[in-house]
């Protein structure tokens, strides 16, 4: 009888208990500042919207300083401290086009190289006139300016990218300074 007593005075607390940790919101997504995510935390630029511009074959709002602000997702569970969901803006590397195509370029080169239409169209005129008056240099220099022109090494002369398709034949040059650190192979 004795325990019958008892059980009420221990009822009591349990259910004040119970009902403080139902009225607490418990949610597995964490609030952060998105902008220090680490890779793999998210996905940029977000799949699902169409990002890359497709005049330029560049990320849309590409700068001359080769940067675009675009819009990246987080993984689930993430919530941005910015926006309040999801969803975040980060800058990303690109390339600025300024209107001069990489297979124009090529084509000019191989067929009218010659005549220096090549160097015209990418805004080196007196190299152009130079290769007009000897020939694209007794045809030597065509030869020269096709293969530095399809490896990409000559650009336009504004200091911007061809326009090549997003997923085209594009060159990206790894270069190694006094700072870059080269992993010994196990043939060397």
């Amino acid at each position: 009888m004795q325990s019958l007593v008892r059980t009420p005075h221990l009822i009591a607390p349990t259910v004040a208990v119970l009902m403080l940790l139902l009225l607490i919101p418990t949610s597995s997504e964490v609030e952060i500042d998105c902008n220090s995510l680490r890779m793999g935390q998210y996905i940029c630029p977000d799949p699902t919207l169409r990002q890359i511009d497709p005049k330029t074959q560049q990320l849309r709002g590409c700068t001359q300083e080769n940067k675009a602000r675009v819009w990246c997702v987080a993984a689930d569970g993430i919530v941005c401290s910015e926006t309040k969901n999801t969803s975040f803006t980060r800058e990303m590397p690109c390339k600025w086009t300024n209107g001069y195509h990489f297979d124009t370029a090529l084509l000019l080169s191989v067929f009218l190289g010659m005549f220096g239409a090549d160097r015209f169209y990418l805004g080196y005129p007196a190299l152009g006139l130079l290769k007009f008056c000897t020939l694209g240099f007794m045809f030597l220099g065509q030869l020269v300016d096709v293969i530095l022109i399809a490896t990409q090494v000559v650009g336009p002369a504004d200091g911007s990218a061809y326009i090549i398709p997003y997923y085209g034949p594009v060159i990206t040059v790894v270069r190694s300074d006094n700072w870059t650190y080269r992993l010994p192979q196990d043939n060397w």
